[in-house]
Order: structure tokens, then C-alpha cells, then sequence
């Protein structure tokens, strides 16, 4: 059982690591934010880094053959959105002359739902390895989804503080490098899993 744990908190960070920079990017666009606002995007992050590796457990113990068709479209659905979101926050970005000029944009429900399902979209695949470590005891991969989504709770709620600090100091450029950031994630989920 410790070891099962053990390998889900590796599995956590490793999948955490885009929620977190996505959430810092979150930070730096309103250095402001509530800590209320602050912990539910920890939460939607945190459920959606587990939702997608039991629905992958699924797929495989269930219907591996029509996931399997979908898992190569992964990294161009997570690239494409990623590009969308972090555009926009350039676009907005570049519009704004200074500190007072505009307010900062409101992260909305859906806008947050889109980034946790672009930045937990490729977790979809670690159902595949849920499999080798949990095998087809729905408790374990239960156990396993739900360490990989408290590691990404607390790894998003540091993203944020640190993404709040940075984007005091950043001042009107902090949408800018937010929506870089994005971008980068974008890219890198996606040459991840062409490669």
C-alpha cells in the first residue's frame, strides 16, 4: 500500500508541474486575487489531475480500444487550447497601457475549466500506468487519482503565491509573460507526446 502511494506522489509531481506553472501565469495576471479565488483554482486543477487519470484507468480496464484511438489527438487538443488562452492573454496584454488603464481581467469558471482540462489532458494517459501499479482494484487506482490530485491542490496554491509575487513586480508586462507561459506549456505537452 506505501508504495502505492509512494509511486502516485511521483506521479503527482510530475503531472502537477503544468497545473502549477499554469496557476503561477494565473497569479501573475491578477496579483490581487482572493484567497478564496486562490483555492478554488487549486481545487479545479486538483480535480481535474484526478479525474483524468481514473477515466484513463477506465479506458484501459474497459474500452482500451477506442481510448487508444484517441490518445495520439492528446498533445494537439492540449496545444490548441493552450495557444487559445495564452494568446488572448497576450492580446489583452498588449491592449493595456498601463497599471490603471484597464482592471484585470476576471478569470471566469470557463476559462478556468479550459486551462485544467488542457493542463490535465495528458494525466488521461497515466490510467495506462494506473494499471500496472493499482492493476484492476478500483479502490487502489481511487487512492492513487486522489495523492495526484492533492499533490497538484498544494503544488497549484504555491503557483499561485508565487505567480502573485512575480506579477507585483512584473506590473502591466505580467499578462504578457502569463500568456508566454501558456504558450510554452502548450508547446512542451506537445512535443512531449509527439516525441
Amino acid at each position: 500500500m506505501w508504495q502505492l502511494v509512494v509511486v502516485s506522489l511521483g506521479l503527482g509531481v510530475g503531472l502537477a508541474m503544468d497545473a502549477c506553472a499554469v496557476s503561477m501565469s494565473n497569479g501573475m495576471n491578477d496579483p490581487r486575487m482572493k484567497p478564496g479565488k486562490v483555492l478554488l483554482i487549486a481545487g479545479i486543477f486538483g480535480l481535474f489531475q484526478g479525474i483524468m487519470p481514473m477515466a484513463g484507468w477506465l479506458c484501459v480496464t474497459l474500452i482500451v480500444e477506442q481510448f487508444s484511438k484517441f490518445q495520439p489527438w492528446i498533445p494537439y487538443i492540449a496545444l490548441l487550447l493552450l495557444l487559445i488562452i495564452g494568446g488572448k492573454m497576450i492580446f489583452d496584454g498588449a491592449k493595456k497601457k498601463d497599471n490603471n488603464s484597464a482592471p484585470v481581467k476576471k478569470l471566469t469558471i470557463s476559462v478556468l475549466l479550459v486551462q485544467a482540462l488542457a493542463t490535465s489532458i495528458d494525466a488521461l494517459s497515466t490510467g495506462f500506468s494506473l494499471v500496472n501499479i493499482a492493476g484492476a482494484v478500483w479502490w487502489k487506482a481511487l487512492l492513487s487519482a486522489s495523492v495526484i490530485a492533492v499533490v497538484t491542490f498544494g503544488l497549484s496554491v504555491g503557483g499561485v503565491y508565487l505567480g502573485k509575487r512575480f506579477g507585483m513586480r512584473l506590473g502591466d508586462k505580467a499578462q504578457l509573460v502569463g500568456g508566454c507561459v501558456l504558450i510554452a506549456i502548450g508547446l512542451e505537452i506537445f512535443i512531449t507526446g509527439i516525441l
